[in-house]
């Protein structure tokens, strides 16, 4: 594991709970929304046994809604097959403490069935088999995530009491790159710092953002995997940590009418000695030409692969104009009018992916960046000269604007069913059916205030 010095192996975690340091881990893994789903054990049994052997759950973990709430139309779990069980194995690499839990370590876990193959849908497996498919060209991904969020000096539970009305963000007006005001909330800010820290992660800043409470923690880019971790075990932590200083932090999308929550996505690919290969000085605007096949390949299937990049009804709300939020399937040098932006030189040189949104499962946008960067390279996709000035009103083709339009693309995308598989693409669009369902269902807020007495 990379970053700070949170790490821990096998036998140091041995040694601390010899001495009493460490009496419970975490076994966890990202479910289909992306979140830190698992159990607790103790601390000895996992050292006797469940390092080894692992630890069973039920397969439903990644066959439910949002809610949790059982759901029909997956193959993989269901009452028909009864939901039976998973293993959850521990990828020792990741293991770590975690400083805002006392007496907590975490491993991140692999999925599989009972008689031993991998569950294919699992947000890992899908992010695994692009790496690998990268691993036998001779590259490797370095990704870095830039996730947004929003604080409110209420609790959690204050919040869901109030059904997520009226609640009071901490500051009072845009403090984008702004000290004053983003001071309020430095004791909150610094234990989620010195939090990931501790837990491994390798912190570069934190920055005010434009809507009211909303902020930015940057973590230093690593290999796609490790980033991913990283990005899930940070979102967890972060609302944990908030918890403990009585307030609430969002990820959502979309909040409110304001400015949204992004999560900038960053790739780039090195070779197995590790070196740059998107860079070119000699070339036009500095790119290799594999890596503008590789921008040529993201930018073409970007509207067939969007419900990788924006999962949820909300994170459509966030794609409006002039909002720095993308539109447009365009790609320019360093326009951050654009979905894909290409920023940095030499070594540095990258894509920003600036489609997805705080609510984001980050192993399936990146799972998404890949497979499309190598369709680009396999078929030698040239690059379009990239979108002068305001990519809003450039004339370019649009991204989908609703989960209904992205998820009729996705399940008719070519690629995405050579790429992840037929029973992938079905998984995840029945979660996208599962949710346009419930919505379609319910009677909003709006909806009252529109018609209660005027319609």
């Amino acid at each position: 594991m990379a970053g700070g010095t949170g790490g821990l192996t096998m036998i140091e975690l041995q040694t601390m709970v010899d001495a009493g340091e460490i009496d419970t881990v975490i076994v966890a893994f990202p479910d289909m929304q992306g979140r830190l789903t698992g159990k607790r054990v103790s601390a000895r049994l996992f050292v006797e046994e469940v390092a080894a052997h692992g630890a069973e759950c039920c397969n439903y973990l990644l066959a439910v809604d949002v809610e949790m709430n059982t759901v029909d139309g997956y193959s993989m779990s269901s009452w028909e097959t009864g939901y039976g069980d998973m293993v959850m194995t521990p990828d020792e690499s990741t293991l770590r403490r975690l400083p805002w839990l006392p007496g907590t370590a975490l491993v991140m876990a692999d999925l599989s069935g009972t008689d031993g193959p991998p569950i294919s849908v699992a947000p890992r497996s899908i992010l695994r088999a692009q790496i690998d498919r990268l691993a036998d060209r001779g590259l490797v991904p370095y990704v870095g995530t830039e996730l947004e969020f929003m604080v409110f000096d209420d609790t959690y539970r204050e919040a869901w009491a109030k059904k997520y009305h009226d609640l009071t963000p901490a500051t009072d007006y845009n403090v984008d790159y702004a000290m004053l005001a983003s001071t309020r909330m430095e004791p909150l800010l610094r234990d989620i710092r010195l939090g990931m820290e501790g837990a491994g992660l390798y912190c570069e800043g934190v920055k005010g953002e434009c809507n009211l409470g909303q902020q930015e923690i940057a973590f230093r880019y690593d290999h796609a995997l490790t980033t991913c971790d990283n990005h899930t075990i940070y979102k967890n932590g972060a609302k944990e940590i908030a918890d403990q200083h009585g307030k609430s932090l969002t990820f959502m999308a979309k909040y409110d009418e304001r400015e949204g929550n992004s999560c900038h996505i960053h790739i780039s690919l090195r070779d197995a000695d590790g070196a740059a290969v998107f860079a070119d000085e000699s070339a036009p605007h500095g790119m290799s030409t594999m890596f503008g096949h590789f921008v040529a390949g993201i930018q073409a299937s970007l509207r067939e692969l969007t419900l990788f990049y924006a999962p949820n009804i909300n994170s459509y709300k966030r794609f409006v104009d002039g909002s720095f939020a993308p539109t447009a399937v365009a790609w320019g040098m360093d326009n951050r009018t654009c979905a894909l932006r290409v920023v940095g030189h030499g070594p540095g040189m990258r894509v920003e992916c600036r489609a997805p949104g705080g609510d984001v499962n980050q192993y399936l946008a990146v799972a998404a960046l890949i497979a499309a960067g190598l369709d680009g390279i396999d078929r030698e996709l040239p690059l379009a000269d990239p979108a002068a000035g305001n990519a809003y009103s450039g004339g370019a083709e649009r991204l989908p604007t609703t989960l209904r339009e992205a998820a009729e693309l996705f399940a008719g995308s070519e690629l995405a069913a050579a790429a992840f598989g037929a029973n992938v693409v079905e998984h995840y669009r029945n979660n996208a059916a599962i949710e346009l369902a419930a919505y379609d269902a319910a009677v909003t807020d709006w909806e009252r205030v529109r018609g209660f007495e005027r319609l």
